[in-house]
């Protein structure tokens, strides 16, 4: 057997019994950290957001704040994936939430002081970028050793609704504490949180390093998760996905205009508006801890897509805030399946000697999709107008669903319980367990 196949995680007790997932300490460790690290995380971006706009009364300052991000954060994550298929993983994960914990703490400071400028922030929002291009892979491939195999669908549903739970809450946690606390106080909540976060990472034990491919150059290793993707059509499909689906179908950039110019609904309607695919999102993700997509995961991610592309339509023509809220809430619903699907699909077709790095090319979609959509969002508005371009683009996510579901036929006939990673032939013989293969 391929090593680079074998199982990520125990999946029986002592006893040889199945073991359920609450039963799994280190996954208990993996809620604890990805519950505390979302509220930490979206409270965050409010503050910083709302600082920002206070110091600066600039809107251009905002748009800043995530292309600063975002350029370190992609620039950097393929190298992530590689260092995190080189090293120990959970080493990487418990550094990098450490740096971001130590972020946090600095703004307290500076805010405490009177001394942050909008340099100040941008640097420290650099390095949370940074941490983010080695974090978001070895993340993925160490929750990928923690979950069993068999309960991949499950455990992704359980982290990721935790995850949406806490990026519901934390904003409108962060917004509350600055105005009960001060942003100071508050940053220092959140590098608290952080913090708790970080311990919790901290009592995952070290993992088994895949072993490398002896004299492998550099630059070849560095792409293995590009070629392995590249090669294996359902990665490419699902991945393509969502990168078009969030880069046309997309509007959540323009929802100020819509609740402004054509509902006429105010801040407060734009409020809730922001919030209903979340709410969406978070139902779907809690039904599916209890029945996990797995069956048929492939004919679902197209039809959710497809439904994410329908509901974009509807929102775009609608006057009614009802309508456009009841669309939104759909998108919310569809878009939290094929998060689901996806993620999966990533988990179980990717081998264990490159998860790292396959995870990193996944990262590279989901940033360009989500950073170039808003960006695509408004050039569309502008050129086309407001109401044709979130029209165009669902008609344009339904184009995509179709070629994909013709060019991919693997992915249409993808069934999760019986998939398994396309044969790795440069996989080594051994894994070395808890040894650095470079040392």
């Amino acid at each position: 057997m391929d090593p680079s196949d074998a199982p990520d995680a125990d999946t029986t007790s002592a006893a040889g019994a199945p073991r359920r997932l609450r039963d799994l300490r280190e996954f208990r460790a993996l809620l604890g950290a990805r519950s505390t690290n979302a509220l930490a995380v979206s409270a965050l971006a409010t503050v910083v957001a709302f600082q920002t706009y206070e110091i600066t009364r600039d809107p251009l300052a905002l748009g800043w704040l995530g292309l600063v991000e975002a350029i370190p954060a992609l620039s950097l994550v393929l190298f992530g994936g590689h260092l995190a298929d080189r090293r120990d993983r959970r080493t990487i994960v418990v550094v990098t939430s450490g740096i971001v914990t130590l972020t946090a703490a600095v703004l307290a400071a500076l805010s405490a002081t009177g001394l942050l400028t909008l340099l100040g922030i941008l640097a420290v929002i650099f390095a949370t970028g940074v941490a983010s291009g080695f974090e978001r892979p070895a993340l993925t491939a160490l929750e990928a050793q923690v979950v069993p195999r068999g309960e991949a669908a499950r455990g992704i549903s359980i982290l990721s609704s935790v995850s949406q739970g806490g990026a519901i809450l934390g904003p409108a946690i962060g917004g509350i504490a600055i105005v009960v606390v001060g942003i100071p106080a508050t940053y220092a909540g959140i590098a608290l949180l952080l913090a708790i976060s970080t311990a919790c990472l901290a009592t995952i034990a070290r993992k088994p390093i895949p072993a490398p491919i002896e004299g492998q150059p550099v630059l070849q290793a560095l792409l293995g998760g590009v070629r392995y993707v590249a090669r294996t059509p359902a990665l490419v499909g699902s991945m393509a996905l969502d990168l078009f689906a969030v880069f046309f179908g997309g509007a959540i950039a323009l929802l100020p205009i819509f609740a402004t110019d054509i509902l006429h609904v105010g801040p407060a309607g734009l409020g809730v508006l922001r919030t209903a695919p979340s709410v969406g999102a978070l139902l779907v993700m809690l039904v599916a801890t209890r029945r996990p997509p797995s069956r048929h995961a492939g004919r679902t991610l197209l039809l959710c897509v497809a439904g994410f592309g329908l509901s974009m339509i509807v929102f775009g023509a609608s006057t009614i805030f009802a309508l456009s809220l009841a669309a939104l809430f759909f998108a919310g619903v569809t878009d939290g399946v094929s998060m689901i699907i996806r993620n999966t699909i990533l988990r179980v077709l990717s081998p264990e000697r490159i998860r790292g790095r396959v995870a990193s090319v996944n990262w590279v979609f989901i940033g360009a999709s989500n950073e170039l959509g808003a960006f695509e969002s408004g050039l569309a508005a502008r050129l086309f107008g407001t109401v044709p371009s979130v029209i165009g683009g669902g008609i344009l996510t339904l184009a995509v669903v179709g070629v994909t579901a013709w060019l991919v036929p693997s992915l249409r006939a993808l069934d999760i319980d019986r998939a398994k990673p396309e044969p790795d032939p440069g996989a080594p013989s051994t894994i070395v367990p808890g040894v650095d293969p470079a040392s």
